[in-house]
């Protein structure tokens, strides 16, 4: 496609660049590919992000990896200890699904908020997690539950925890080699309270920023706290400051002011085209006060 701008003309590339597509019927078979492939494979899960980046030719692979047809890697099962979400459930299934309704609501809520319902249709939890876009909800709420990554290669299994698996944007601890087949969260009790809230422009845009997470309250406390931010800083964000100063405390002695700086100041806020860092320390800091209020029921300060 090619367009007149005054006296010059300008053309933009709007097919991908040529590669080899595959379609492995096994974990094994996929990472027996991108071994081979030596870090020129890319793999392709529901392609929402991907389709555009091969359009535009700002991802160019030689081998296109479909991991669609592996049966093994979809669908939502319990595990010791918790539950286990294969890479490739599309997101549109994870909304529906009774298990992660009834013991995951905390996932529930935020896989809500992920794009539009056209593209959850197709899109995977698995591959938005591997993305590891900032503002992204699944992400954030994998750290924020304390989920651990279930990754595969010909060198077999290892696990990573959510905290650990995102280096910088788009930058995960996934080895060229290795692919991604399951997220394992842990167990939290029936009735946990869900901490979620996210700012943007349009429903289903990209979020300018927004919290996830959940709580567990035993006798008038807080006795178990998982909160992480997205769209604040280059990765997803643990509010470690925040969940010290929660744990163990009180609802009658919780100041929701203190604890909304102390969240704030684990976060890397930034500028850029949309809103400025200071934005996003404001508007953090008053989506924490406020969602911390409603999900443990305290009144405004007089």
């Amino acid at each position: 496609m090619s367009w007149r701008a005054g006296p010059s003309r300008r053309s933009i590339a709007l097919k991908p660049a040529p590669f080899d597509y595959v379609r492995p019927a096994s974990v094994r078979e996929a990472c027996g590919i991108l071994a081979e492939a030596g870090g020129g494979a890319t793999v392709i899960a529901g392609g929402q992000t991907l389709m555009p980046l091969l359009n535009l030719r700002m991802s160019q692979p030689f081998i296109l990896v479909d991991i669609a047809g592996i049966e093994d890697i979809q669908g939502v099962s319990a595990v010791p200890g918790g539950l286990r979400v294969g890479a490739m459930t599309r997101q549109a299934d994870g909304l529906t699904d009774a298990l992660l309704a009834a013991r995951l609501p905390a996932m529930v809520m935020a896989l809500e908020h992920v794009g539009h319902h056209q593209t959850r249709n197709r899109g995977t939890v698995g591959g938005s997690i591997a993305l590891g876009e900032p503002a992204a909800e699944m992400p954030a709420t994998a750290v924020a539950l304390g989920a651990t990554m279930e990754i595969a290669s010909l060198r077999g299994i290892r696990q990573v925890a959510a905290a650990d698996f995102y280096l910088g944007p788009y930058m995960t601890a996934l080895e060229p080699d290795e692919l991604l087949t399951g997220v394992i969260y842990p167990h939290w009790p029936e009735g946990h309270l869900i901490l979620f809230r996210e700012v943007a422009r349009r429903p289903g845009d990209f979020a300018l920023l927004g919290m996830t997470g959940a709580a567990v309250l035993e006798n008038g406390a807080v006795a178990r706290i998982g909160l992480a931010w997205f769209g604040m800083g280059p990765t997803p964000i643990r509010m470690v400051q925040a969940e010290n100063a929660l744990l163990g405390q009180a609802l009658t002695d919780i100041d929701p002011d203190v604890v909304a700086r102390l969240a704030v100041a684990d976060a890397a806020p930034f500028n850029d085209h949309h809103v400025s860092a200071e934005y996003r320390r404001t508007v953090g800091h008053r989506i924490f006060r406020r969602t911390l209020r409603e999900a443990f029921g305290l009144k405004e300060a007089a």
